[in-house]
């Protein structure tokens, strides 16, 4: 699954699946990382965000795990200040000062965490391991904010699955998401204060 072809494929659909549920729709509502944010000048200038996960290994949950990494990674990044000047005519480019020494600090507030229910048989399990994986008839990944607002959902394996199965399934991430949304703040916020 990590090797050749099979990587670049499974690569491409975390991606996608984690686009979808951090990004919303492709008009940008919905979306978890407010990209407003990174607006220097509107319509001329803006900081480009790359999000890049190095997986080492994995025993399963793997797209859940980046979601988590990606959310602990963007709660201790700084945006620099820019000072912008703006000059006389309008459509010119304008000129930006980047301070090396002020950060505005990336609002995390929104980002949500994935909470992945993988079907086996007539059970669905939060967490699953890889081996658990292998049995999957399918999986549903959903995302979920702090305030328990949906904010992305896929589904992967070929089954189909019942709408009061998926429902459920749904009730059962928001609840574990804002659990482990919590986990991970105070997990976030005591690595804050050692440092």
């Amino acid at each position: 699954m990590f090797e050749g072809r099979g990587s670049e494929e499974f690569s491409a659909e975390l991606s996608v699946a984690l686009q979808r549920c951090l990004l919303g729709g492709k008009s940008g509502a919905g979306a978890a990382i407010d990209l407003s944010s990174l607006i220097v000048v509107d319509g001329k200038v803006c900081w480009d965000l790359y999000i890049d996960g190095l997986v080492v290994s994995s025993d399963g949950n793997l797209l859940d795990a980046l979601a988590a990494a990606i959310k602990v990674a963007l709660s201790d990044t700084g945006i620099p200040k820019v000072n912008v000047s703006l000059s006389a005519a309008t459509d010119e480019e304008p000129e930006v000062d980047v301070s090396d020494e002020e950060f505005l600090q990336f609002d995390t507030s929104s980002v949500p965490v994935i909470v992945t229910l993988t079907k086996v048989g007539k059970h669905y399990i939060v967490d699953a391991t890889s081996e658990e994986e292998s049995q999957m008839s399918s999986a549903v990944s959903v995302s979920v904010n702090r305030h328990g607002q949906i904010c992305g959902l896929t589904k992967r394996g070929g089954a189909g699955l019942d709408p009061s199965v998926v429902f459920d399934m749904i009730s059962v991430a928001k609840h574990v998401g804002q659990q482990f949304i919590s986990v991970l703040d105070s997990e976030i916020a005591a690595a804050e204060a050692a440092e």
